[in-house]
């Protein structure tokens, strides 16, 4: 009878939900300045419906694009037509898709009775997550609690988990899945959730940190947008609450910030994928974070977790001025991507966002490094484009598990260093 129930479900999931059959995934290689321009025209061709994973920067990046299959012929023309080098990274985009689907349906079957039997190996729904949560804080509530620091604009509860052993702590915050799409951060969010807890009193570096500073974690930053994933359109990215006199829905939660809104690397275009909102902390994901920030006063540490490229980042993004601590940032980062390429040799880069990707106005980071908070970093999860944000799950136990260990040292050098 519950596998009949779970197909039902299956069969009602997949009709409402947007197709990629025939989609594929290139990337594409400018050798200089010219051929970056073309691409960057190219992204104005709406009638095309590409979807950039990664935007024509500079040649120094690579620059991943979904086609729709009813584009390929035209793309792949002005590619080689302009001389511009490209390979197909995925062939049909549905098959890596359909294997998502069923690793989860088959996880499904089996529903877990504690944390101790969640599958930490598979991608989660919305409802999901959310009773690991409660069954996390239900089975140690000694250690962890649930705050609900607002709700999305689709009334959904925004909860953060927050693991403490004293009261008047200082804190540090994670959070992931700001973009919905990013369905490696919200797996990697709960392994953390999970880690934090089975390392109490047993890891001595961890228990030391929770002896001095209360984990803010926030798992799926961007609720509706990640429900809208999991329902219509496996890789929106936006939240999803309408914009006045526009078809096109949602806003950038990483472009809403108070940071240079507005500036260069956002877009005031609706319909664009780094829509930065009508104004500032318009969005109240972005606005229920804001708040808590400015409340909680004594954060000394804002971790944001997104995919894909693996690459560390800090302040600042939309001004090419380095912070004022810069050195020690750059030489924390140098540390944190060692330990993490330690377990599989997973290599990254670091440095400011403005230097190692691009300019980006009204980010997270920047904004909470101008409230004060000295270690606020960005990291960008697995992988450079094979897959993007389509990365297997088989991928995300060795992803967390690298992750974890260069957000120890950050947490591990913010408990070593008040400020």
């Amino acid at each position: 009878m519950r596998k009949l129930l779970i197909l039902a479900s299956l069969i009602l999931a997949t009709f409402g939900r947007k197709t990629f059959e025939g989609h594929q995934v290139l990337q594409i290689t400018a050798a200089n300045d010219v051929q970056i321009s073309l691409l960057k025209n190219l992204t104005d061709h709406e009638h095309l419906e590409l979807d950039f994973w990664r935007e024509p920067v500079h040649e120094s990046l690579p620059v991943d694009v979904r086609v729709p299959s009813t584009s390929l012929h035209k793309v792949k023309s002005f590619l080689k037509n302009n001389k511009i080098h490209y390979k197909i990274m995925i062939q049909d985009l549905q098959d890596l898709l359909d294997e998502e689907q069923q690793e989860m349906m088959r996880s499904r079957a089996h529903q877990p009775k504690s944390t101790d039997g969640f599958n930490y190996s598979t991608y989660h729904t919305l409802d999901e997550i959310n009773s690991f949560i409660d069954m996390l804080v239900k089975e140690n509530p000694q250690l962890v609690s649930k705050i609900v620091i607002g709700q999305s604009y689709e009334r959904r509860p925004l909860n953060v988990l927050k693991f403490s052993t004293g009261s008047n702590r200082p804190g540090i915050w994670i959070d992931t899945g700001i973009h919905s799409r990013e369905w490696i951060t919200q797996a990697c969010g709960t392994w953390f959730a999970k880690m934090i807890v089975a390392s109490y009193k047993r890891d001595p570096a961890l228990t030391a940190i929770l002896s001095k500073f209360d984990i803010f974690l926030e798992i799926v930053t961007n609720p509706d947008g990640f429900q809208f994933t999991h329902t219509s359109d496996r890789f929106w990215r936006k939240t999803r609450k309408p914009n006045p006199g526009s078809r096109c829905v949602g806003v950038d939660p990483n472009r809403n910030w108070d940071a240079n809104f507005g500036g260069p690397g956002s877009s005031n275009n609706p319909c664009a994928e780094d829509y930065h909102g009508p104004n500032a902390h318009s969005e109240s994901e972005v606005k229920a974070i804001v708040d808590f920030v400015k409340s909680h006063g004594k954060l000394k540490a804002f971790v944001s977790i997104h995919s894909y490229s693996q690459f560390l980042l800090y302040p600042y993004g939309y001004t090419r001025t380095p912070c004022k601590d810069q050195a020690e940032l750059y030489n924390l980062a140098w540390k944190a991507v060692t330990a993490l390429s330690r377990p599989y040799g997973t290599r990254y880069q670091f440095g400011s966002i403005i230097n190692i990707i691009y300019q980006a106005s009204g980010g997270s980071n920047d904004w909470t490094y101008n409230q004060g908070i000295k270690y606020s970093y960005t990291f960008e999860l697995r992988d450079t484009g094979r897959f993007g944000f389509a990365l297997p799950a088989n991928q995300i136990i060795p992803t967390a598990y690298e992750t974890w260990l260069g957000l120890m040292v950050i947490m591990d050098h913010t408990k070593n260093n008040p400020y």
